[in-house]
This record gives structure tokens, C-alpha cells and sequence, in this order.
């Protein structure tokens, strides 16, 4: 079976003349750009476990409307402002991973590392953005790509489709991303009914709920929260953590099999 991101690339990169404003960009004419957005919308909600489609999808939803009000909200903000400036990136190397194993366990660091190595994901996964014209955009697209992990780290949400639903859905309403939009509300279907339910009930709420009233999550410089009590930071930020999911999903796995 032909792959739809390989064949999308293809159909652009044979029309695309202007050149790279960043190494790495791929320069997209409108029409290009609704080509892109159509199809890997619907390869996305098609494959919602391809984390490329999903990543294309998103650039090409975020742009030009979505990201440009990010970069406004950063550029409105000090810390923000320092961000776009600085452009620091997240690696395994530039976070110094066995540093954070070593911080106290109430620690932000200690949290993300410990949620890193409970989950088995690495920083360095995270595709570079390519069909974001501006420099300055795709850095901002960049970075909430690289501080994914730090969103569920701080929530404590496993990597599991139900979990992803849930984080998106605290994204959304947290940074307005289309794509988390999308993901949020039309995953839930492929998912058992208890998982339904359980985002239903309990996830979604509370997503929609913090994610409204958090401060906007890219204006943390996460590099240097790491020290901070996870706690205090987490009231700083306007988050409540939610019901353990894992816990919630072992005891409903037990009571089925006792059933």
C-alpha cells in the first residue's frame, strides 16, 4: 500500500519552487498548502497512530491563523518573548536526563524523568517542523511539539490512546491547535465503551477546566522549572492533577475479570 504522507510530499516537493526560509522547510503555494491540510487531515483521522500524519496535519491546520496568534501570545509575554529569542530545544542531551534522575522525587525534573522512563519515550522523537512558512512560527509549532512530554508529565497521563485524547484535549483548550481539537473529539470513537466513558466522565472535563484557566503553556520555560516542586509549580500554573488513569484502568480491568 502506497504511503499517503510519502505520496502528499511527493505531489508538493514536485510543484514547490520558492526557496527554504529554513533548513528543512519545504515551501507550500495556497494550493499546495489546501492539498496538504485536505489530505493529511484525513489520513490523519484515518491513522490517528501515525504520529507523521498527525504532525503534518498540524502544521498545515496551525498556519497561518493558529500559530501566528501563539507567536503574538509569546511576544506579548517576558518569558515568552525570552523563548522566541533564545530558541532553546529539548534533547535528552540539552536536559541532561541522568541530572534529573539524580533531583528530588517532588521535583518537576524528577517527575519528567521518571514519567519518561514509566512510559519508555524519549525527548528526541519529535519530527522538525517543514511546511511552516514563517521561521519564527515554525520554531513556535517546534516547540510545542518538543514540550509534549512536559504536558503529561505535569498532568501524569500515561501514553495511551486514552491518555493522548485527554492531553490533547487540555491543549486544545489551553493553545486553540486544531489538530488537538480534532484528535480530542474524534479518537474517543475508536475507544472502548468504559474508556469512553471514563473520558467522558472524568478527563474531558477536567482538560477542558484546566486547560482554560492554565496559564499558556508555551510561555514556561520548562528547562528552568526543573528544580521546582511539581506541586508549587502546578499551582503557579493554575493545574490540578487529574484521577490516576492507569489506576482507574487496572481497577476497571480487575472488576471486568471478576465479572
Amino acid at each position: 500500500m502506497t504511503n499517503p504522507l510519502i505520496s502528499m510530499s511527493s505531489a508538493i516537493n514536485a510543484t514547490a519552487h520558492a526557496l527554504p526560509k529554513y533548513p528543512g522547510n519545504v515551501p507550500l503555494t495556497p494550493f499546495q498548502h489546501l492539498f496538504l491540510f485536505v489530505g493529511s487531515g484525513l489520513a490523519a483521522v484515518l491513522n490517528p497512530r501515525r504520529p507523521d500524519l498527525v504532525a503534518v496535519f498540524g502544521e498545515a491546520s496551525a498556519e497561518p491563523y493558529t500559530v501566528q496568534r501563539l507567536r503574538d501570545s509569546m511576544l506579548a509575554d517576558s518569558v515568552g518573548r525570552r523563548i522566541l529569542r533564545e530558541r532553546p530545544r529539548i534533547t535528552s542531551t540539552s536536559l541532561d536526563l541522568e541530572r534529573l534522575r539524580a533531583l528530588p522525587s517532588n521535583t518537576l525534573g524528577s517527575e519528567y524523568v521518571r514519567w519518561l522512563d514509566a512510559e519508555n519515550v524519549s525527548p528526541d522523537t519529535r519530527a522538525a517542523v517543514r511546511y511552516i512558512s514563517d521561521p519564527e512560527c515554525a520554531y513556535v509549532m517546534q516547540r510545542y511539539r518538543e514540550c509534549h512530554d512536559f504536558y503529561h508529565a505535569v498532568t501524569g497521563l500515561p501514553v495511551v490512546m486514552e491518555g493522548e485524547v485527554a492531553v490533547k484535549a487540555f491543549e486544545f483548550a489551553n493553545m486553540g491547535i486544531p489538530m488537538t481539537g480534532l484528535a480530542a473529539f474524534s479518537e474517543p470513537f475508536k475507544l472502548r465503551t468504559d474508556q469512553r466513558q471514563r473520558l467522558r466522565d472524568i478527563y474531558i472535563p477536567w482538560a477542558l477546566t484546566n486547560g482554560l484557566r492554565a496559564k499558556l503553556l508555551l510561555n514556561v520555560y520548562w528547562e528552568e522549572q526543573l528544580e521546582r516542586d511539581a506541586d508549587d509549580l502546578r499551582k503557579e500554573l493554575g493545574i490540578d492533577l487529574p484521577p490516576n488513569m492507569r489506576a482507574l484502568r487496572k481497577q476497571a480491568k480487575k472488576k471486568a475479570k471478576s465479572a
